[in-house]
């Protein structure tokens, strides 16, 4: 068993405020036990990041006390002369253990964006990958992160309200299409939706069927599960794929 959890954020005068108000959310989830968290994606006041070991010291501290990995969310971040919109993960020994670039830019994003060019598992409590926003929308993006071996997705997202509709769809279909449970945090304000939301699947007479916690405001949600379980299907599932032009 694993147990996972995400955040959903709120707006945040500073990024001082916002890390401070998350910090305590974070200890919290910690004393639970929960071994992986997910926050949203571009949920801080700045979300230009220039150091994230200095930006997350008091993340980085928390995941060293538990032993929990902590995904911070989706950020930009400037090497050299690319920007790129970046997932830092934060290891359960306090450390930045690897990072996810955004493979697809949305929109405004393209005009200064690189675009990141492959998709990382990691491994701590579980084999896991980070599908960043809009990238969800690509079903081949989480199809990859799941045959390269990761048991579970977690999507920092940042999604307007008029877009929770179909986000929930492609949620529910890119964890039907791939036989895996899908966590995805967004942030809740007067312009972002919220409905962050865990997605489980649940097997009723050979046809799964998904079952979804979702997050009404500011706060956080939890579920332990066997990954295990959704292995055979999934096997199954890929194996009745056929090639075709």
């Amino acid at each position: 068993m694993v147990k996972v959890g995400i955040i959903q954020t709120s707006a945040y005068r500073t990024n001082k405020e916002g890390i401070t108000k998350i910090s305590k959310f974070l200890e919290g989830l910690g004393k639970m036990k929960t071994e992986i968290v997910c926050l949203p994606e571009q949920w801080l006041k700045n979300n230009e990041i220039y150091d994230f070991d200095s930006e997350f010291l008091e993340f980085k501290e928390i995941s060293k006390k538990y032993q929990m990995t902590i995904i911070p969310g989706a950020f930009y971040e400037k090497i050299k002369r690319d920007i790129s919109i970046t997932s830092p993960i934060i290891g359960p020994k306090g450390d930045i253990i690897g990072k996810q670039e955004k493979i697809h830019p949305f929109d405004y994003e393209k005009n200064t964006v690189t675009p990141g060019r492959e998709v990382r598992v990691f491994n701590t409590a579980c084999k896991f990958g980070v599908v960043i926003c809009y990238d969800l929308v690509f079903p081949k993006v989480s199809e990859t992160f799941v045959k390269k071996g990761a048991g579970i997705l977690f999507s920092p997202s940042r999604i307007v309200r008029r877009g929770i509709n179909p986000w929930t769809t492609y949620l529910q279909a890119r964890s039907l299409e791939n036989r895996v449970p899908i966590l995805a945090a967004n942030v809740s304000s007067r312009k972002y939706g919220g409905s962050s939301m865990i997605i489980d699947l649940f097997e009723n007479n050979k046809v799964m069927i998904p079952k979804i916690i979702k997050i009404k405001k500011e706060g956080y949600a939890v579920k332990n599960f066997n990954l295990a379980k959704f292995e055979k299907n999934r096997k199954i599932r890929f194996s009745d794929s056929k090639k075709f032009v």
